[in-house]
């Protein structure tokens, strides 16, 4: 059999394609986007061996499509008024030059595989229409074996009933009909997250362009709590500095008497609330707009490329945090060290001062931090594990602060002990209220 599949598309320019994705992306990540989507789902059309063309609409220039897509496909402008007219007229143009069976396709599934294809056209053997079915009611991939000017005529697009209108539409005219896979189309910022979710799971989806794209763009919101943080706030600001442009910042004040805000300025967002950690950032949370969120403790200092290695542990998992590490060279701080990692690592318990990072949904599904004025991020932790949930840890350290450390060996070793008492007798039921007595707050 002689078989063709048609790509219909867009030209992926800046502003005109994926607008529905803004401005969660801007224009520009919306058509890097787009050609991502372009590139995989070329990639499958030619493992089937069928004859490619590009159907396109006019707005831009066919030589940006044909450096994505390659010279050895037959390119042509759409013609038609609506959405049904032009894929009827791709269709019918190219039925006509003696192909057996013609699948037409869309560019908002990069899911789609070479397999779903060859599946198509196989059920046209006993069928006459085929159609790949989208999450949200309408299609992706429409086959024929020739046109059908009923699927397209005196149909609209771009609500939920597509599907379900125009194959009640095509029974009444007698025509048989079948499905191949059903697929989410990525037409909106939900789409793209509940595409990173099916990502962790498959190493396949990764490996795309579209998965590749999402890896290193994964929007990441840092949110820090500050209360009288005069002395290290502009240590803090001075390295996110670089990240400004990369990321979303958000300080939370827990209405500081001090001079905070006065060193913070202008330079950064900042919104206040009632003091307390896990209120302080829970309210930044509900002002973040990230994919990710990292909660950063003031006093702490990032390794070189942090971006980057939140996002290479989010490939694969839903949480997790930085390898927490001390500048002192004390025994007992190098201590401290190695039982906080190998906690966090085997016993997936993070700690603040470790940076945790989690997907946006999860947070908010686990109801944020508990609003607990001690303790918050070690129930956080416990309330993770409880659900199951896998946690990573970056390849390179934060380092924070030793300031809760008095000087001395001993009086190091006294604070350690009294941290993990207190620790056991949250854990043995002990009001945190409590506990908050022997607490030392060194701000």
């Amino acid at each position: 059999m002689k078989n063709a599949v048609i790509i219909f598309t867009r030209i992926p320019v800046p502003g005109k394609t994926k607008t529905r994705m803004m401005p969660y992306l801007t224009g520009r990540a919306c058509a890097s986007l787009h050609t991502c989507f372009l590139k995989d789902i070329c990639r499958e059309c030619e493992k089937t061996g069928y004859d490619i063309f590009v159907y396109y609409a006019p707005e831009g220039e066919k030589s940006t499509l044909v450096s994505i897509l390659g010279a050895d496909k037959t390119y042509r402008k759409q013609e038609g008024e609506g959405l049904g007219e032009r894929m009827l007229s791709a269709l019918r143009e190219v039925l006509a030059e003696g192909y057996d069976a013609c699948l037409l396709t869309g560019t908002d599934v990069p899911e789609l595989d070479a397999e779903i294809l060859t599946t198509a056209v196989s059920k046209l053997r006993t069928k006459d229409i085929v159609f790949g079915p989208t999450i949200d009611g309408g299609y992706y991939l429409v086959g024929m074996k020739k046109s059908h000017a009923e699927a397209f005529t005196g149909q609209t697009y771009g609500h939920g009933s597509v599907l379900q209108n125009t194959v009640s539409h095509l029974r009444e005219k007698g025509r048989s009909v079948g499905y191949v896979r059903t697929l989410q189309d990525m037409d909106e910022p939900a789409d793209l997250r509940d595409y990173r979710g099916r990502m962790k799971r498959n190493a396949g989806l990764r490996a795309k362009a579209t998965g590749q794209y999402l890896m290193r763009n994964v929007k990441i919101s840092i949110i820090i709590p500050v209360y009288n943080e005069e002395k290290t706030v502009g240590h803090m600001m001075g390295q996110l500095s670089p990240l400004k442009s990369r990321c979303e910042i958000i300080f939370v004040d827990g209405q500081s008497s001090d001079r905070t805000r006065t060193i913070i300025g202008d330079e950064y967002k900042v919104i206040e609330s009632p003091k307390g950690r896990a209120v302080q950032m829970n309210a930044g949370a509900a002002e973040s707009t990230g994919d990710v969120l990292l909660f950063l403790h003031c006093d702490s200092e990032l390794p070189s490329r942090p971006l980057e290695e939140i996002r290479y542990v989010m490939r694969k998992n839903r949480a997790g945090c930085f390898g927490i590490g001390f500048h002192s060279m004390n025994f007992f701080m190098f201590t401290c060290r190695l039982i906080s990692n190998i906690r966090a690592f085997a016993g997936r318990i993070m700690f603040g001062d470790q940076g945790i990072f989690i997907e946006r949904e999860l947070f908010f599904e686990m109801g944020g931090f508990p609003e607990i004025p001690l303790m918050e991020d070690y129930q956080f932790s416990i309330n993770l594990k409880t659900r199951g949930i896998a946690v990573g840890m970056t390849p390179h350290r934060i380092y924070t602060s030793d300031r809760r450390f008095p000087e001395g060996t001993a009086s190091k070793l006294k604070v350690m002990w009294e941290m993990n008492r207190l620790r056991k007798l949250y854990r043995g039921g002990v009001p945190v209220t409590q506990l908050t007595k022997y607490y030392r707050d060194i701000r």
